[in-house]
C-alpha cells in the first residue's frame, strides 16, 4: 500500500490544507461550537428562569395555605371556642349571649389574611343555634364529599379539600380539621372549616407568567387544580396520567413535604422549542457573521499564496536548469522577502558555481587531503610513543625468568606491560568495547600500584549495562595515564583515582577522578583553549588527540569537560552516544 507523506504534495495542495485545516475548519467549528454554546445558554437561562417561577408559584400557594393553616392552629387550641361549643344552653338567649362574646373575635383573624374567605364551624350539640358561621353535622353534612375525604386524617392535622363553592361546582378549597385538641372537652364532635378565596388559585397560577400548563396535583395524582382550559378540573376528579402532553415536552415539579400538603405538587409543563425561541432570531446572524469570516479570510489567503506558489515555482524551474548545468539567472527580481532574497540568494550562487567547480572546489579536495594526512601523521606519532615492537620480546624473556626465580609479583607486572604493549599492536582497531579498554586500563594501574605500592590506589566502577558498549579504542587510558602520573605522583600523601562508567538512557557517562595535586589556574586555561587550536597540536598530545579522534567519531554529539582544582584534584567528564556491541 503506498503511503502518501505531507512532504510529497505539491506547494498548491499544501496551501490548500493549511486554508482547510487553520481557516475553514476552525470558523465553522468556532461557529458550530458558538450556535450551540448560545442555545444551550439560552436554554439554561430559560430553564432556570421556568424553574424560579414554578418555585414562586408553589410558595405562593404553601404561603396561603400556611395563613389558613395558622388560623386553624389558634382556633384549634383556643379553651374559650371549645366552652362555646360544648356547653349545654338552657335557652337561645345564653347562646347569642355567649357567641357575641367570643364569635366576633374569630371574624376580625379572616380580615388580616387576604387568602382566608371565611371561617365555618360544625358540631352536634343541639342547644346551640345554626347560623352566623356554625352549623350543625347532620346526616347531610356527613354524607358530603369534603366530610368523608377527610375523616380519616383530619383528627391528625389539617386537610386540604376542594368542596363546592358558589358557583355550585367543586372550586372551593377549604382546610378541614377536627376540633379534639381538649380531652376534657370531646363530648360533641366539632368541626373547623376555613374557606380560602375563590379567586386565590387563579391570582396564584396565573398573575406568574409561565409559557406552558400548570397542574396543581394531589397526593393521588388527581389534578386539583390547572391553567389547561381544556380539562374542567372543577367538575370532575381528572387524574394527571390522562393529560395527553407534547412529544417535545419539559416539565418542571415544585413537591410538598408537609402534613397538610403531603405529596402535593405543583408541575409545569412546557415545550422545547418554547425555550429555544429567543435564539431563533440570532441564528441568521450567526450564519451572516461565519459567512463573512470565511470570505474575506479566504480571499485575503489566497492573494497571498498564489504570491507565494507562483514566485517558489519561478525559483524551483531554475533550479530544474541547473542540475542540467545550467545556470540561467532568474531576471526582474526586485522582492524584499524571504522569497525575494532566496532568489537573489539562487542569482549568486548560480554566478559563483562555475568558478567554484574550476577553482575553489579541487583546490580545496586537495587542501583537505593534506589535513588528513596530517592527522594521520599526527596519530602515528602518537602510536609510536607507545608501541615499541622491540621491548615486548624482551619483556617477555624477562618475565619468564621471574617465574623461574619466583618472583611472582615482578613477574605479574611485566605481564602487565607486555599486555598493553601487545593492546597497542591493534592500535589499527577503531572500537574496542568498555570492557577491553577496562582491561587494559587496570594493565597500567597495576603496574603504577607496583612502582608506588599503597600511595597509588584505584576503584573502577562500571555499569554491567555499559560494559558492552562500544567506544573509540584507547579513548580513556590516556586521561588515567594523566591522572597517575601528572596528578597522583608529584603530592607526598596516598593518592587516589576513581574511575565510573555508568549507562544513562541512551548516553553512556565515563568520569575520571584523582585527588592529585591539580592544575594551576593558567595551565587549566591553556589546556581548555588548546582543545580548539586544531593547526597544532603541541603540548598535551594525549588529551587533545583524544578529543579529536571523539569530535571525529561523534561530531557534536559527545560532550567533554575537565574540572581541576589545585591542591583539590582533576575530573574528566565524558559523555557519549551509546552504541552496543553485537556479535
Amino acid at each position: 500500500m503506498r503511503i502518501y507523506k505531507f512532504n510529497n504534495l505539491n506547494l498548491r495542495n499544501k496551501l490548500l490544507i493549511i486554508y482547510i485545516c487553520t481557516v475553514f475548519i476552525p470558523i465553522t467549528l468556532t461557529h458550530i461550537a458558538y450556535y450551540h454554546v448560545t442555545t444551550n445558554n439560552v436554554r439554561t437561562q430559560k430553564m432556570n428562569d421556568m424553574s424560579l417561577s414554578v418555585k414562586q408559584i408553589a410558595n405562593d400557594f404553601q404561603t396561603s395555605i400556611d395563613d389558613a393553616v395558622g388560623i386553624s392552629s389558634m382556633i384549634y387550641t383556643d379553651y374559650e371556642l371549645y366552652n362555646l361549643l360544648e356547653t349545654k344552653y338552657n335557652s337561645s338567649i345564653d347562646f347569642i349571649h355567649a357567641y357575641h362574646d367570643y364569635f366576633g373575635d374569630i371574624s376580625k383573624e379572616v380580615s388580616l389574611y387576604p387568602s382566608v374567605h371565611s371561617i365555618k364551624l360544625y358540631t352536634d350539640n343541639d342547644t346551640v343555634i345554626y347560623a352566623g358561621g356554625i352549623s350543625k353535622i347532620d346526616t347531610l353534612v356527613k354524607g358530603s364529599t369534603w366530610y368523608k375525604e377527610s375523616e380519616l386524617i383530619r383528627s391528625s392535622y389539617p386537610v386540604l379539600i376542594r368542596s363546592v363553592g358558589d358557583s355550585g361546582k367543586h372550586d372551593m378549597f377549604s382546610l378541614i380539621r377536627e376540633m379534639d385538641y381538649f380531652v376534657s372537652k370531646n363530648s360533641t364532635q366539632k368541626i373547623l372549616e376555613i374557606n380560602l378565596e375563590a379567586g386565590l388559585m387563579h391570582s396564584i397560577f396565573h398573575d406568574v407568567t409561565f409559557p406552558g400548563e400548570l397542574y396543581l396535583l394531589n397526593d393521588e395524582g388527581t389534578i386539583e387544580y390547572t391553567t389547561n382550559s381544556k380539562i374542567d378540573w372543577s367538575e370532575s376528579k381528572y387524574p394527571y396520567k390522562s393529560v395527553s402532553l407534547p412529544d417535545d415536552k419539559v416539565i418542571f415539579e415544585e413537591s410538598y413535604n408537609l402534613p397538610y400538603l403531603n405529596n402535593w405538587k405543583v408541575v409545569a409543563v412546557t415545550q422545547e422549542h418554547v425555550l429555544l425561541e429567543d435564539i431563533k432570531g440570532s441564528r441568521n446572524f450567526i450564519l451572516y457573521l461565519a459567512l463573512i469570516n470565511l470570505i474575506f479570510p479566504s480571499l485575503f489567503i489566497i492573494y497571498i499564496t498564489s504570491s507565494l506558489h507562483l514566485r517558489i515555482l519561478r525559483i524551483l524551474r531554475h533550479m530544474r536548469k541547473v542540475e542540467d548545468q545550467n545556470f540561467e539567472l532568474i531576471e526582474g527580481v526586485d522582492d524584499q522577502d524571504e522569497i525575494g532574497e532566496l532568489t537573489h540568494a539562487f542569482n549568486r550562487m548560480a554566478s559563483k558555481i562555475k568558478r567554484l567547480i574550476n577553482e575553489v572546489y579541487v583546490a580545496d579536495i586537495q587542501k583537505k587531503d593534506l589535513e588528513l594526512q596530517r592527522k594521520q601523521a599526527q596519530l602515528s606519532a602518537l602510536q609510536s610513543q607507545i608501541n615499541p615492537h622491540f621491548l615486548f620480546n624482551v619483556l617477555e624473556t624477562i618475565r619468564m625468568r621471574s617465574i623461574l626465580k619466583k618472583e611472582d609479583e615482578t613477574a605479574k607486572i611485566i605481564e602487565n606491560i607486555a599486555k598493553m604493549l601487545r593492546k597497542s599492536f591493534i592500535w589499527g582497531k577503531d572500537w574496542v568495547t568498555v570492557d577491553e579498554e577496562i582491561y587494559l586500563i587496570k594493565c597500567f594501574l597495576e603496574i603504577q600500584h607496583y612502582r608506588f605500592d599503597d600511595k597509588m590506589q584505584y576503584h573502577i566502577d562500571i555499569d554491567p549495562e555499559a560494559a558492552k558498549c562500544l567506544i573509540p579504542n584507547m579513548s580513556l587510558i590516556p586521561f588515567v595515564e594523566n591522572a597517575s602520573i601528572h596528578g597522583i605522583e608529584p603530592i607526598k600523601g596516598k593518592g587516589m583515582i576513581t574511575i565510573s562508567i555508568k549507562r544513562s538512557d541512551e548516553k553512556l557517562v565515563c568520569e575520571i577522578n584523582d585527588n592529585g595535586q591539580g592544575m594551576e589556574a593558567e595551565e587549566y586555561e591553556q589546556v581548555m583553549q588548546s582543545l580548539d587550536e586544531v593547526a597544532n597540536i603541541g603540548e598535551h598530545v594525549g588529551i587533545k588527540n583524544v578529543y579529536y579522534r571523539l569530535k571525529l567519531h561523534y561530531s557534536n554529539q559527545f560532550e567533554f569537560n575537565i574540572i581541576s582544582t589545585k591542591g583539590v584534584g582533576t575530573t574528566v567528564k565524558i559523555i557519549l552516544p551509546f552504541f552496543e556491541y553485537k556479535n
